[in-house]
């Protein structure tokens, strides 16, 4: 057993957990963060991205105790109270979304693109950086679509209210 601790969600948390419980076990079983969903245990379809100190990972296969100290980000705590992030939002809009199974993973990895992105996304771009997260619904043209919008819409200057 090992005794992990980090923050989730922005609220601190110490457990102790099997050596080998993965991260994604961690957070769904351990913790009720069902939102991180797991398709294939082998990092293939990224139905289980969550951010771990600002970057995606596939928490599939990340252990639970290498994200000790870390501070990771999960579906839930991506919207801010009842407004949700840009990237959720743009989802919604574009229709972006079949069963919704791939839905979390996709929010994610796209967050952290948009996020980490030096240079102006392009379909081919998103297309290509998102090859890690399968989606057996859709033909992805929705899923790009509502990134390069949730892109355009976090790059937008706000005014000061």
């Amino acid at each position: 057993m090992a005794k992990v601790s980090m923050t989730v969600n922005g609220s601190p948390v110490s457990r102790e957990v099997e050596d080998n419980m993965l991260l994604a076990f961690f957070l769904r079983e351990t913790l009720g963060l069902t939102g991180t969903h797991i398709g294939c245990d082998t990092t293939q379809c990224g139905c289980c991205v969550v951010h771990v100190d600002g970057r995606s990972v596939k928490s599939c296969t990340m252990l639970a105790a290498q994200a000790n100290g870390c501070a990771v980000t999960t579906i839930e705590g991506l919207a801010q109270g009842e407004k949700l992030h840009p990237v959720q939002e743009a989802f919604h809009k574009c229709h972006a979304l079949q069963c919704g199974y791939c839905t979390p993973g996709m929010i994610m990895a796209a967050t952290n693109l948009i996020e980490t992105y030096d240079g102006e996304l392009t379909e081919e771009i998103v297309r290509e950086e998102m090859e890690g997260n399968l989606c057996r619904c859709t033909g992805y043209h929705n899923i790009v679509k509502a990134i390069l919008a949730a892109a355009d819409e976090m790059r937008q200057p706000r005014s000061a209210a």
